[in-house]
C-alpha cells in the first residue's frame, strides 16, 4: 500500500538532509533532492520492515486526534 508523506528538507554543508514530517524518525540525507527522496524511501521501508509484530487476536484499532 502506497502513503504519501510531507518531505522536509534543506542543504547543510552541500548534502539535502530531509526527514519525514509525519513520522520524524525517518530522517536521512542525500547528495542532490532525488538522491534524498531515494533515501527516505529506503528508510521508511527499513523502519516498517523492523518494527514488531504483535500477534494477538485481542489488539483493538482506535483513531485519535492529538495536538493543539
Amino acid at each position: 500500500m502506497r502513503k504519501t508523506f510531507t518531505l522536509e528538507y534543506w542543504i547543510d554543508d552541500d548534502w539535502f538532509v530531509g526527514r519525514l514530517k509525519e513520522i520524524p524518525s525517518v530522517f536521512s540525507q542525500g547528495e542532490t533532492l532525488e538522491e534524498l527522496e531515494e533515501n527516505i524511501r529506503d528508510a521508511y521501508q527499513l523502519m516498517l520492515d523492523t518494527e514488531p509484530v504483535l500477534d494477538r487476536p485481542d489488539i483493538k484499532i482506535k483513531e485519535i486526534e492529538v495536538g493543539a
